[in-house]
């Protein structure tokens, strides 16, 4: 059963069903953190009202004049015996439906009655995968109404508010009497003294150029000077010569003698 007073032309769309979610009569909100459901399910569930079926539906209603259409959500708590309408939340703000904070299985749904008396009920889902799918649709939902941007404009202009309310403390930074400033420039303006070179240093730099040239040897005949030539090298035929020949030992070592007593003589 979808919600009532709405147009034969109105265009739904289901983007959650679950078809068995305990509701609970949850105490006042205490604490500004949040929902806690331990205190829900305590005393064997004394606070369970029924188990109803869950259904987030769209409804997209078309402008009389065709220039487009009025998105709505809300979320459903029916008889899942026969579908009557239990009670509705419409889905305007994120705040409509939060999440416990000991357990993800549990949410916290502001419900709108007959004459717009308004009540938070609680719901909680057996399987976790579902409470997992609920909080997807809602997530869409808050996609295709812009929720989130609209509450993150909100917030910056809460914060402005604040900051504009605040009163401004000016500083005093005059000099009081007695006191003085003192500026110190270093040496700002003055001309930087060039290093004294130290005796030591230039008998360094002479010790660099120190060693004499070669001396230069003038040639007879000649009108300049020229270096003295070099012997050459000793010439290496001869001892490649000596070097190649075979070595032949002496003939008393083979065997041959040509001595006194010798077999040639």
């Amino acid at each position: 059963m979808s919600t009532p007073d709405l147009p034969p032309d109105t265009i739904q769309r289901v983007l959650f069903v679950a078809s068995s979610v305990h509701v609970y009569n949850i105490p006042p909100l205490t604490s500004t953190k949040g929902y806690s459901a331990a205190s829900w399910t305590a005393d064997n569930n004394k606070r369970q009202i029924f188990t109803a079926r869950v259904r987030i539906i769209e409804d997209a209603i078309p402008h009389p004049d065709g220039s487009g259409e009025k998105l709505s959500t809300n979320v459903l708590l029916e008889d899942p015996s026969n579908g009557q309408l239990f009670a509705a939340a419409p889905y305007t703000s994120p705040s409509a439906v939060e999440a416990a904070l000991d357990s993800s299985r549990f949410f916290a749904v502001r419900v709108v009655g007959e004459g717009g008396r308004k009540a938070v009920l609680g719901i909680g889902f057996e399987e976790r995968s579902e409470a997992i799918d609920f909080g997807i649709a809602l997530q869409e939902a808050r996609k295709v109404h812009h929720m989130d941007v609209a509450s993150a404009a909100d917030g910056k202009i809460r914060g402005k508010g604040i900051a504009a309310n605040r009163p401004e403390v000016k500083k005093d930074f005059s000099l009081k009497e007695g006191e003085t400033i003192h500026v110190d420039l270093g040496l700002l303006g003055r001309r930087r003294k060039e290093p004294e070179s130290s005796p030591d240093q230039g008998k360094d730099n002479q010790a660099l150029f120190s060693i004499a040239p070669p001396p230069y040897v003038e040639k007879e005949g000649s009108n300049h000077s020229a270096l003295p030539f070099l012997p050459p090298p000793p010439s290496g035929g001869k001892s490649e010569k000596r070097r190649s020949r075979p070595y032949t030992p002496p003939q008393a070592d083979l065997g041959f003698d040509d001595g006194e007593f010798g077999e040639f003589q």
